[in-house]
């Protein structure tokens, strides 16, 4: 019984080497580098080219200023100190830039699915025109 073989261990470093081989871990590595790269680039469509576009034809420096003041700001004395009581505002600006960034970023996110959708599929085509071409013609006689 002393000559008896144990089942080897792996050894943590070469379970993680093997986790890290797997695709379906490097493919969601892949993913998530490439959609932060994706993201900045839309955020930056978003903040750098339509927005000042927007802002410029609503004729303020950015959305984030519209605003409507329910209750002005005041000064009141307590125990002989002014003490100013900021102004009450809706800033609905905010609310539509969080809009329109959502358009404009889920437009931009349909367009990329649409291109890859469209590759994949002439992909499946030209993959499809192979393997006909790859078949043995038969004899039409």
């Amino acid at each position: 019984m002393a000559n008896e073989e144990k089942p080897k261990k792996k050894g943590f470093f070469r379970e993680f080497k093997e986790f890290l081989a797997r695709g379906n871990v490097l493919d969601l590595a892949v993913a998530v580098i490439i959609g932060a790269a994706f993201g900045a680039i839309v955020t930056s469509l978003v903040n750098d080219i339509i927005m000042p576009l927007i802002t410029w034809a609503g004729g303020v420096n950015s959305l984030a200023e519209l605003s409507v003041e329910l209750r002005p700001a005041t000064v009141v004395l307590v125990d002989g100190v002014e003490v100013v009581k900021d102004a009450l505002t809706w800033n609905y600006g905010n609310f539509l830039q969080a809009i329109i960034n959502f358009i404009i970023i889920a437009f931009v996110v349909f367009c990329f699915v649409k291109v890859v959708m469209k590759i994949k599929s002439v992909g499946e085509k030209v993959s499809d025109a192979v393997k006909k071409d790859g078949e043995k013609p038969e004899n039409k006689e």
